[in-house]
């Protein structure tokens, strides 16, 4: 039994990789993941050295987890950049650290791939590498909870984040859903849709190979658009939305706003058999309230129709309660070792938690739906 490091997913046949996946969620596919680092999205100068790991039993593959070497904290969504700031002033080394997460994803699932106890071995790999490559600690970013359960048994610091899901509860229509709202949430839903379609605007759904070239240009300039908007650069570029349209099609759904014929904006969201994950949007022109249309309402009226039971709408943002997502607790965990600074880290994350667990409670008096209703 032999554990290695791949720097990268090129000489790894995807069905091996794919075959040990426990379900059909898209992006721990081996399309998705090889479409970053063929797209230069993903390499080791922007900072995401590939460091994936296999376990094999001779030849035959029992075990991979994504992984990579990280010299700096964008894209992962769980923020340490006070913990990098600490070390540079003590004169200490942060980067490169261990990263096992999706890039630029802040989806959870499974981080290790493969039978139960061939994923424990991994893990017990993992402080084995922070010390092998002098490393200064190792994260995993939105684990499965089985897997974060063995993590904080093998001595990794919990730490925990909020995030807002829409939960199916066996709505029959658009309508049906809005009834299980609070009056005032239901009137604001119903107005912003409304101003939407006043303004001359209809929503096309496009799904898998219904989505062409000319297609993924659009949205491309699109998705570009709202990073300018952010004065930001955008991660991903036009050959990783072509990669995945080709790889990835029965995962993929294109929301397309047109005005006159034209289109104006688009969304983007995977799906598996059970939920819906908003991902990427953008806009070319100012449309009131076009973004809850593209981000919000499209999905959860595209959830009901095919009967999926999540939508995710991405990370963050507070103002997803009145549109009918609920809080949600997040989970990562990290390894940091012989450092110096893991008492005072676990110090601060066990006040982190309890914070975040009063957040929790205080989000849950706001949430839209009628009381009745709520689940």
């Amino acid at each position: 039994m032999t554990i290695a490091s791949l720097n990268g997913l090129a000489g790894l046949p995807a069905e091996q990789w794919n075959a040990l996946r426990a379900d059909d969620q898209p992006f721990l596919a081996h399309g998705w993941l090889a479409a970053l680092e063929q797209s230069g999205a993903v390499s080791a100068a922007t900072g995401w050295q590939p460091h994936h790991l296999a376990w094999r039993e001779g030849e035959a593959l029992r075990a991979v987890a994504p992984a990579y070497l990280k010299t700096h904290s964008y894209g992962e969504y769980v923020f340490d950049w006070a913990w990098a700031e600490a070390y540079q002033r003590a004169g200490l080394a942060y980067y490169p650290k261990l990263l096992l997460a999706i890039p630029f994803t802040p989806v959870g699932g499974p981080r290790f791939l493969g039978l139960p106890a061939a994923r424990a071995m991994l893990i017990a790999e993992l402080p084995r590498q922070v010390r092998q490559l002098g490393l200064s600690s190792a994260h995993v970013l939105y684990p499965a909870q089985d897997e974060m359960a063995m993590l904080a048994e093998a001595g990794w610091l919990e730490r925990h984040g909020v995030q807002f899901h829409w939960q199916n509860h066996g709505y029959r229509d658009f309508n049906d859903f809005l009834d299980a709202l609070s009056r005032d949430k239901r009137k604001k839903i119903r107005q912003e849709r409304r101003r939407v379609a006043e303004q001359g605007v209809e929503v096309i759904v496009k799904e898998g190979r219904q989505i062409t070239d000319d297609d993924w240009a659009f949205f491309h300039a699109c998705y570009c658009q709202t990073y300018r908007e952010h004065r930001s650069t955008p991660y991903l570029d036009l050959v990783f939305f072509r990669l995945i349209g080709e790889r990835l099609a029965d995962h993929l759904v294109l929301f397309v706003a047109q005005r006159a014929g034209e289109p104006v904006a688009a969304s983007l969201c995977l799906k598996d058999r059970h939920q819906l994950y908003g991902r990427y949007w953008g806009a070319l022109e100012d449309v009131s309230c076009l973004h809850f249309e593209l981000c919000y309402y499209q999905g959860i009226a595209y959830c009901i129709r095919h009967g999926l039971s999540v939508f995710e709408g991405g990370a963050q943002g507070e103002h997803k309660l009145a549109r009918g997502f609920e809080p949600v607790l997040t989970h990562s965990a990290h390894w940091l070792g012989d450092s110096p600074f893991r008492s005072a880290i676990w110090r601060w994350l066990k006040q982190e938690r309890q914070a975040v667990a009063a957040y929790l409670g205080e989000l849950e008096q706001h949430i839209a739906y009628k009381k009745a209703c709520q689940s």
